[in-house]
């Protein structure tokens, strides 16, 4: 719709975002998509309070709420953002967001490193076949450098050292959480757990078959359904009127 707000991609994810192309190139094809990147150099300390207050910096230039869309670690930025800032977000799309959102695919990397004594290529070579399935060789070495670059430079909550914490719930405006079926990191447990906060207009979908990077293999069906669900938020009311009484 013309006058509906545009989506805003957020990505906190510098070496793995080539993945989200897929699903990028559907929502633009139905709607203006504007992509905001945040990336942190190896100086600095992972924080989410900075990346907070950039896409705040960025948010509070725009004219009016933007529909927010994002995956893992950039999911979990939306999330607080719209906790703290509901009046710039017109709705919330989360993909691979546990209900408990400090649960990600590197909480479960550094859970295994601590119980499995293995190097740690071999171990992010496990990660790949746990995120993306069994996949050829040459993947699955491509994916495993973009794993490990990834972990030394990418946003996260987590480190050998410590376990960041999130506050479980949900947010005011419309939401939209999408999870893969066969997901082992937003596993069933951490699905359902999001039904308790749902409100009566926001919805939980699952992609058959997905796994936690579904929408990358799946971008045509997630496209598809963050689209119809910003639609229907965008589409005028319908109340029925009391019925007439008489004495």
């Amino acid at each position: 719709m013309a006058d509906s707000p545009d989506t805003l991609w957020l990505s906190a994810s510098p070496y793995l975002k080539c993945l989200d192309r897929p699903l990028l190139q559907e929502l633009c094809r139905r709607s203006k998509v504007y992509r905001w990147d945040y990336f942190q150099s190896m100086d600095e300390p992972c924080c989410l309070e900075t990346a907070l207050t950039l896409l705040h910096d960025y948010l509070s230039q725009t004219e009016r709420p933007m529909h927010l869309v994002g995956h893992g670690i950039s999911g979990v930025i939306g999330l607080l953002y719209a906790r703290r800032y509901p009046e710039r977000v017109s709705s919330l799309a989360l993909l691979s967001v546990a209900g408990l959102p400090a649960v990600t695919w590197q909480a479960h990397y550094y859970q295994l490193r601590q119980i499995l004594p293995c190097s740690r290529t071999v171990l992010l070579a496990h990660m790949v076949r746990l995120l993306f399935g069994v996949q050829p060789l040459a993947i699955a070495k491509h994916l495993t450098r973009l794993l490990e670059k990834e972990l030394d430079a990418g946003l996260s909550l987590h480190s050998l050292y410590q376990r960041g914490q999130i506050a479980p719930g949900g947010v005011s405006v419309p939401l939209l959480v999408c999870c893969g079926q066969q997901d082992i990191i937003v596993a069933e447990e951490m699905r359902d757990r999001w039904r308790q906060w749902l409100k009566a207009e926001d919805r939980l979908w699952q992609c058959k078959n997905g796994q936690y990077f579904f929408h990358q293999r799946y971008a045509k069906a997630v496209g598809c359904e963050i689209t119809m669900f910003q639609r229907g938020l965008a589409a005028p009311r319908k109340y029925r009127l009391p019925s007439s009484t008489s004495n």
